[in-house]
């Protein structure tokens, strides 16, 4: 079977349960696109070639014997450098953690491996999570499957420039700000940052505790919801894991669309993107019309705090963190990192709480606004990715620095603690443009439903970046 590099999670599992391929075969596609494109987008930081081959003959010899237990038996995926993974070095895109090999697997990664996924290895990932860019790592910058000269979008860079390079089909991020979501919609690929405590954080380094998201990234929202239904569900040793019982994803993906609510919030989101990216977004809420949906106007209150609140509890939490490391090695992290450590130590306990109350209220806001639509949508980035080392873009005449322009569509919904779900919608500038529909708490299967049947009427998630369209 030829191209099984380019198939999808779901696609490549019953690709291997079906006898077509074997794991082995999977495995070994992935790790020659890995060796030939990697440098191209720097996106793996670690590969273990030989334990994944090894491990895929043990999976062909279990679905052998006993048949395939699961529909991601056999699928190759990678972590972000920030989950913890048994005898493998985990960095968090540090020089800090340059050296560290953990004793144990994250409580994701060891879900995933129980469903009989293989792990290719660790991706990169902005330092310690710390932007959105990923062109801040100790092991370089992370380029986008598009354009080269620009960025993969962060912190998950990597998850989201070897998916879209078509290295793996499936990997693991995570989301304080937007960090599976902007990297997803930059390398024009699905990702999606679930309600706050659907996934266990334990075994994860951490950015911010109030805010940080696991989720998974892939091709389509039929592959996310697969990783979802493994990586879901409590787990003890995570004091913010919610007890909640996980809902049949893949049974409700096909619900109708028909009849669906969803509310359009224009001011902030849509009246600050590019003019173009506004228009491919309506574009795609088109679609949804033509399948029944109802588009209703709505506005979110005083959205426009979101930013400064969101950047409090970073500072404050992420400096607690880091505290002591920072007073032994200042040195070995980035300056970036290191400035945004420093000004923790100046916020104040008034603001942290001030931060926090805004984050409630968010929250109440929009469990209000979820009793009169279903669902939201926006786009995800108000601007396509920019170029590695940019600082300042231009929207519709102002300028505003890439940060936060980057995350002012994604950060409201980390601090709400909602779901989130991107999906590629069109290309400006050639390059990928994304749609996000956001839900109420634990309603993630909604999303997945709207976005599996946007993806079933548009073929986006499927375009390849220019480079590969070439070979």
């Amino acid at each position: 079977m030829n191209d099984l590099h380019k198939l999808g999670a779901m696609q490549l599992g019953a690709a291997i349960g079906s006898g077509e391929c074997s794991a082995s075969e999977a495995v070994d596609a992935c790790l020659r696109q890995i060796g030939r494109d990697n440098d191209k987008v720097n996106a793996f930081i670690t590969v273990i070639a030989e334990e994944a081959r090894a491990n895929a003959q043990s999976v062909d010899a279990e679905i052998a014997t006993e048949g395939q237990r699961g529909p991601l038996q056999g699928v190759p995926i990678a972590h972000k450098d920030l989950y913890y993974t048994e005898d493998v070095r985990t960095t968090a895109g540090s020089g800090v953690q340059e050296d560290f090999i953990p004793a144990f697997d994250a409580t994701v990664v060891a879900r995933l491996k129980d469903a009989g996924m293989i792990m290719l290895g660790k991706l990169n990932t902005h330092e310690f999570a710390y932007g959105p860019t990923n062109d801040t790592s100790h092991f370089g910058a992370c380029r986008n499957p598009w354009n080269f000269d620009r960025v993969s979008g962060g912190s998950s860079g990597g998850s989201g420039a070897s998916i879209g390079m078509r290295m793996l089909p499936a990997a693991t991020g995570s989301d304080t700000g937007g960090s599976i979501r902007i990297p997803a919609a930059c390398c024009g690929i699905t990702g999606l940052k679930p309600t706050y405590g659907r996934i266990p954080r334990d075994g994860i380094f951490p950015l911010c505790w109030t805010m940080d998201h696991p989720g998974p990234m892939a091709r389509s929202v039929e592959d996310i919801a697969a990783l979802l239904q493994v990586m879901s569900g409590f787990n003890a040793k995570d004091a913010s894991s919610s007890p909640l019982p996980v809902p049949d994803y893949q049974k409700l993906l096909n619900k109708e669309v028909s009849g669906l609510r969803i509310g359009i919030p224009h001011r902030h989101f849509f009246d600050q993107s590019e003019a173009e990216i506004d228009v491919l977004v309506h574009d795609a809420l088109i679609e949804f019309e033509k399948m029944g949906a109802r588009l209703i106007d709505v506005d979110i209150q005083y959205i426009e705090r979101a930013a400064a609140a969101a950047m409090a509890i970073y500072l404050a939490e992420s400096t607690a963190y880091h505290e002591n490391q920072l007073e032994e090695d200042p040195a070995l992290y980035s300056e970036q990192v290191r400035t945004f450590l420093e000004l923790g130590n100046h916020v104040l306990a008034k603001d942290y709480i001030h931060a926090q109350r805004y984050r409630a209220l968010l929250g109440q806001q929009l469990a209000t606004l979820f009793a009169k639509v279903d669902i939201l949508a926006t786009p995800t980035l108000p601007i396509v990715a920019p170029k590695i080392g940019q600082s300042e873009v231009e929207i519709r005449g102002h300028a505003e620095g890439v940060f936060s322009a980057l995350l002012r569509n994604t950060e409201p919904f980390n601090l709400a603690g909602v779901p989130a779900l991107v999906v590629p919608c069109g290309l400006s500038k050639l390059m990928p443009v994304s749609l996000q529909l956001i839900g109420a708490a634990f309603d993630e299967s909604r999303i997945l439903a709207a976005g599996h049947a946007f993806q079933r009427v548009t073929d986006w998630h499927t375009k390849l970046p220019p480079y590969l369209r070439e070979l």
